[in-house]
């Protein structure tokens, strides 16, 4: 299915929204990197943190469907202070029917824009380096920024960074750290999955993450 740019519907996530686009991102996730997923729950958690930041809370809509969505928090420091200026994105989810067409760069894109209007300095976030750099982040390393448990010798390139304000991470290096709403057991999974229709898992791999 061929979709252009203009057919898209680019807005806010609203209320009425939520459960469909947890089912998205159930849908986008399922069996990626382990067998079945815990984003959607993630997700589900996250509206209600207080590093959870609305106006980055975007949805694509084609047809009346949603069919991408990508929401913000704010960052911590080693003191689990939460930060004003430093946030991370994700989940990010794109229907699996629509993946592959440059809808993800699209909506990061739009969001990363709408992040610098409201004053945003940094962006930090965990994935696949070859796809981010290409979108203008680099290992956050480079800038003395780090995870908890790391150091910057660990060049860790999963761990990724963009400068909305040039400068601001040179002059703020050190541990930074995500939302702890990001961590899920399984017996919270396991109690939210009765809320969805059941969906056979694969077997396990080694190289689950």
């Amino acid at each position: 299915m061929e979709i252009r740019l203009e057919q898209l519907v680019v807005r806010l996530e609203q209320k009425d929204d939520y459960r469909e686009v947890e089912n998205l991102t159930r849908e986008a996730f399922w069996d990626v990197y382990r067998p079945g997923c815990s984003e959607h729950l993630v997700l589900h958690k996250l509206r209600n943190s207080k590093s959870f930041i609305s106006d980055l809370d975007y949805v694509f809509v084609v047809d009346k469907k949603i069919i991408a969505n990508i929401v913000y928090t704010k960052m911590f420091n080693e003191k689990g202070e939460m930060l004003n200026d430093v946030i991370a994105f994700g989940p990010i989810s794109v229907h699996p029917e629509y993946q592959k067409r440059g809808i993800g760069k699209k909506i990061i894109e739009i969001s990363i824009n709408r992040a610098k209007e409201l004053g945003y300095k940094a962006v930090l976030i965990t994935g696949n380096d070859k796809f981010y750099n290409a979108l203008g982040f680099e290992g956050a390393y480079k800038y003395g920024v780090t995870l908890p448990g790391m150091s910057v010798e660990d060049k860790a390139e999963f761990f990724m960074a963009m400068e909305l304000e040039k400068g601001y991470l040179s002059k703020h290096s050190g541990v930074y750290n995500f939302d702890s709403l990001f961590n899920v057991t399984d017996e919270e999974l396991e109690k939210f999955e009765l809320e969805f229709p059941k969906k056979e898992k694969r077997e396990p791999r080694d190289t689950d993450l």
